[in-house]
């Protein structure tokens, strides 16, 4: 401060001191305002004055020890006992005011202890927070109606003879745990038996569940020993000759090559709606057992649909040395090219999970997911572009049980070309099969081809390698193509797949081999 100031202060000290009046608090601390180091923290003539040396209150400087200091530490020490009156200070590095109560106090009530204490396979920390919020969301439900004895009692005696246990079903049959939704029966499956599951796909239930999922009650149960998971099939070898006569007329598939495909819609007549959720069988959805649940397919399925069960040999044959040659699966069970119009773009990917999805996003390193967003095209056109926008979430392939399922997760439909397919409803093989969002449709069955493959064998050579069409499936997005639409064929159309079955495949490989060459001899001239 300049010496004005001091002047000023010793003055106001010598009035008080000829008045005879001590000199209040705030005139104390403003004594010593004068002397070097120090700096006034008010203008002259505002009120009560408080001075601190400088540096004090600053990182590294000495306490202070102003008369405003001395109240602010008096007023701390209070609420520092009044803390220790109601428990004790809080422990280091524990959360400050604005922290939730739960953070505080974590409290995991017994019973959500003793269920996660059956959970099968490991988890990282995020997953393990998420199955405990599961299943604080279950014993909630189940508190409310009384079943949580039924549920612990499911669960530790693993018995398939407990009472269905059940939680209220959804708008859109789907249970939302901390911003994640999923079937409430497969979330509690994959936490009490199988960590594995992908799909309400792999899961059936028991015959004796009177409230499992797809009978579409009001009611849906989540007992994890109602269900049971789908095996998968052990295919039946195929018993080839080694030196077979071949019969002049063999084809069991038409040759559609170069013809228009049919369109078709699945599921008939459904219209895309806002309640279709991805992993919901939707309305016309096909069962296992070859019904439709609430829609007839505007195609007969047994018309003109061959018989699929093998033919017994021929007498020619019963004296011939048969070899069984059996299906073994393979690493990849698919692979899948990307195509715009008629120019492939990118590598051909491999798909080795069970459930993957072909989408439109930008993902590179996911074993799960084929982005198409990452690939570049120099002759890409803006049709081919505007189409790319709109794939999307795309299409979710599953390879589950023997079968292979095809669901649109896309905002716009997919477009199918199964002949796998399109054999099974009686259609022509080329049928293009429309699949409208949040729908789903069965495009290949092992046990069906295995059929197919044991009677083409007594036909020849030819019979069998045309069955190497049942293995590849075209799948169009956005746009379709056949019949009913200005594209007549796959190539024209913006954006599309080709997937390669590959254990079909290679099944046919060793069957041809076996069988040794075609009869019809080629030559320059033939």
């Amino acid at each position: 401060q300049s010496g004005g100031g001091g002047r000023r202060s010793l003055r106001l000290r010598g009035t008080r001191e000829k008045s005879g009046q001590s000199l209040p608090p705030p005139a104390r601390a403003a004594e010593g305002a004068a002397g070097p180091g120090y700096e006034r923290s008010q203008a002259p003539g505002s009120g009560p004055v408080r001075c601190c040396p400088a540096g004090v209150g600053e990182p590294g400087g000495p306490p202070p020890s102003c008369a405003g200091s001395r109240a602010g530490s008096e007023r701390g020490a209070a609420r520092g006992g009044r803390r220790q009156r109601l428990g004790g200070a809080l422990p280091p590095g524990a959360p400050g005011r604005g922290a939730s109560m739960s953070s505080i106090l974590p409290f995991t009530p017994p019973i959500v202890k003793r269920l996660l204490g059956w959970k099968k396979g490991e988890q990282n920390g995020q997953e393990e927070k998420w199955c405990e919020k599961a299943v604080k969301s279950l014993v909630k439900k189940l508190k409310k109606t009384g079943q949580l004895d039924e549920l612990e009692k499911a669960i530790t005696t693993q018995n398939i003879n407990t009472k269905c246990i059940t939680i209220p079903r959804s708008l859109d049959g789907r249970l939302q745990v901390s911003h994640r939704k999923g079937l409430p029966h497969v979330i509690y499956c994959r936490l009490w038996r199988w960590p594995d599951l992908h799909s309400h796909h792999e899961l059936r239930a028991m015959e004796m569940c009177e409230y499992a999922f797809n009978m579409k009650k009001d009611e849906v149960c989540v007992n994890p020993y109602h269900y049971q998971r789908v095996e998968t099939p052990v295919l039946p070898p195929v018993l080839v000759p080694r030196h077979t006569e071949i019969p002049a007329e063999f084809p069991p598939l038409d040759d559609y090559s170069h013809s228009i495909p049919e369109n078709t819609n699945f599921p008939a007549g459904i219209e895309p709606q806002s309640n279709y959720i991805p992993e919901t069988p939707p309305p016309g959805y096909l069962s296992e057992d070859g019904e439709t649940s609430d829609h007839q397919m505007n195609h007969s399925m047994d018309a003109g649909s061959p018989n699929l069960s093998p033919n017994p040999m021929s007498p020619a044959h019963n004296n011939l040395d048969l070899q069984p040659v059996t299906y073994c699966e393979p690493a990849f069970w698919c692979s899948i090219s990307y195509y715009e119009l008629n120019q492939r773009v990118g590598e051909t990917f491999h798909a080795s999970q069970p459930s993957m999805t072909v989408d439109g996003f930008t993902d590179p390193s996911n074993s799960e997911r084929f982005c198409l967003g990452l690939l570049s095209n120099v002759n890409r056109n803006a049709a081919v572009e505007l189409t790319r926008r709109h794939i999307g979430r795309g299409v979710r392939l599953y390879y589950i049980g023997g079968e292979v399922f095809a669901e649109c997760l896309s905002d716009s439909a997919i477009f199918v070309q199964s002949p796998n397919c399109n054999q099974r409803y009686g259609w022509h093989p080329a049928t293009v099969c429309k699949i409208p969002p949040g729908c789903n449709l069965k495009i290949f069955n092992n046990q069906e081809f295995a059929a197919l493959l044991a009677q083409s064998v007594n036909q020849g050579f030819e019979a069998v390698y045309q069955l190497t069409r049942m293995c590849t499936i075209r799948m169009s997005f956005v746009k379709g193509w056949g019949a009913e639409y200005r594209r007549q064929t796959v190539t024209s159309t913006p954006c599309w797949i080709e997937l390669h079955l590959n254990g079909p495949l290679q099944w046919l490989d060793k069957v041809l081999t076996q069988m040794g060459s075609p009869s019809i001899r080629c030559s320059s001239v033939s």
